[in-house]
């Protein structure tokens, strides 16, 4: 059954496919560079916004030779400082769909993944580069701010110093440089970023549903919160994911012998 509002993003710049539980969102402007303008930015919180019902996590990837250049100036408009706050938030809510919505979202990175690009890819929970990647920010040489979150979610990948000195000085991060200071969790040989995010994300379908919610809701927050608060935090969450029927059956599995062990990795 066709969908209006994917097939208007679809018209917009970007498309989903499924792939069993894992829904694969594609950045569709090649021509571009992937670069974000304000209908592609809309296509994207309406897609994270109207996952299929049997999506259990996501990838988000660029077509082309990169993940996403940033902001389109092409279509930078002149606007006064109310309206340049409005489209801010616009976009904020646009990537609090990615971060904060149904289900894990993995990024597969590769080529650029520049301004509004690092903005886009520190939304989602895992990140997975392969070695072409190069990561910037030349918002500050540009004369303008980031608008996108990546003051908030940025910094805590790498710090706040290490996102000064990026904006100040227009520093470029290579692929390797990147996974060492986090901008990437993961780093694969050139083209099989895609793969290994898919492979992610088949395995996260796989977990209670209700563990995958709170460790990218509850998680996040109890970050931010004061100790106290955090550990009443964790208390409420773990007694609500523990007392879901398949956290159950899972437990008993592994009590019955029918569950694998830990083992270390090769």
């Amino acid at each position: 059954m066709s969908n209006p509002i994917l097939e208007r993003a679809a018209s917009n710049g970007v498309s989903l496919e499924m792939r069993g539980a894992v829904a694969v969102v594609s950045l569709r402007r090649p021509a571009k560079r992937n670069a974000l303008n304000d209908a592609l930015v809309e296509a994207l919180r309406d897609v994270f916004q109207n996952l299929p019902a049997d999506a259990r996590a996501a990838v988000i990837q660029g077509e082309g030779d990169h993940f996403c250049a940033g902001l389109d100036l092409s279509e930078l408009k002149e606007r006064n400082a109310g309206e340049g706050m409005h489209h801010s938030r616009g976009w904020h809510v646009a990537l609090d769909a990615v971060q904060f919505g149904r289900v894990p979202v993995i990024a597969a990175l590769h080529g650029a993944v520049v301004g509004g690009g690092l903005e886009l890819a520190s939304a989602s929970h895992i990140r997975v580069a392969d070695e072409s990647t190069f990561y910037a920010l030349p918002e500050g040489t540009r004369g303008i701010f980031v608008g996108g979150g990546g003051s908030v979610r940025v910094p805590k990948l790498i710090g706040v110093a290490r996102m000064t000195d990026m904006m100040l000085t227009g520093r470029v991060y290579n692929a390797q440089d990147g996974e060492r200071l986090g901008f990437a969790q993961y780093l694969v040989p050139q083209g099989q970023a895609l793969d290994k995010a898919i492979e992610l994300a088949t395995r996260i379908a796989t977990n209670a549903p209700l563990t995958n919610y709170a460790l990218m809701h509850a998680l996040p927050r109890i970050a931010e919160q004061p100790a106290d608060h955090g550990l009443f935090t964790e208390a409420l969450m773990a007694s609500i994911a523990q007392s879901a029927p398949e956290a159950k059956e899972r437990v008993r599995a592994f009590l019955e012998g029918k569950a694998a062990k830990v083992q270390k990795s090769s």
